[in-house]
């Protein structure tokens, strides 16, 4: 039999596989080390849980039930009030304690936090949004064109409230996921990644360089 010759475009980068996107920092410091890393990654079960039944609640409420804003909001407070004046007169009843605000609502500086985190992050989206579009890798600005008109094509089949709460859904449990089996899904993203561009070596050399391209004029100084 004639000796079989691997070409280039069947080779895969054997090299360690790099942390997801190239991260350096583990996935804690990279969602901002503080509250809202713990509630990403479930650091409070019982706060990220009851983020998350909230979360569906709403959804269920709106989109199920078809609870108009209004009606939704003023149902709400008549039960917290009746509740309330139940645990009031109770309590003066029974010597029980009164009821008191929840700390949590009282206290901005997780609200600032989370505001902090989230404009930090559009910032920095925006920013490599910029950098993108300015052409400097032709490949991750195909890429990101193609993405944003999978994510235009997607917004058209969801409502807004279902495409919030399946965004929200995702960003509370894909870190978290994402941090429980983090060298499987290092590993597999590395050969998708390394496939892909095996490809886009080949579609470069089968293709791209074959546009015909004019000379290049150099000017001489004298």
């Amino acid at each position: 039999m004639p000796p079989t010759y691997a070409s280039s475009d069947s080779k895969i980068d054997s090299g360690p596989l790099k942390k997801l996107f190239g991260r350096q920092r583990p996935m804690h410091k990279l969602l901002g080390g503080g509250k809202v890393a713990d509630l990403l990654l479930w650091k409070n079960i019982n706060v990220s849980a009851s983020l998350l039944a909230g979360t569906t609640v709403v959804w269920f409420l709106f989109e199920v039930v078809e609870y108009t804003f209004v009606t939704l909001v003023s149902h709400i407070l008549i039960t917290a009030m009746l509740a309330i004046f139940i645990w009031r007169t109770a309590a003066e009843i029974f010597n029980w304690d009164p009821p008191k605000i929840p700390k949590l609502i009282l206290d901005g500086s997780a609200f600032n936090e989370i505001a902090f985190t989230i404009h930090k992050r559009l910032n920095q989206l925006l920013a490599k949004l910029f950098d993108i579009a300015c052409g400097r890798d032709l490949a991750t600005f195909l890429l990101a064109i193609f993405l944003l008109y999978i994510m235009s094509v997607i917004g058209s089949c969801f409502s807004f409230l279902n495409l919030f709460y399946l965004g929200l859904l995702s960003v509370e449990t894909l870190p978290f996921l994402y941090n429980m089996y983090e060298n499987e899904v290092d590993h597999l993203a590395g050969i998708m990644i390394n496939e892909t561009r095996r490809l886009y070596r080949k579609f470069d050399r089968q293709f791209l360089n074959k546009i015909p391209r004019g000379p290049l004029k150099e000017k001489k100084r004298k």
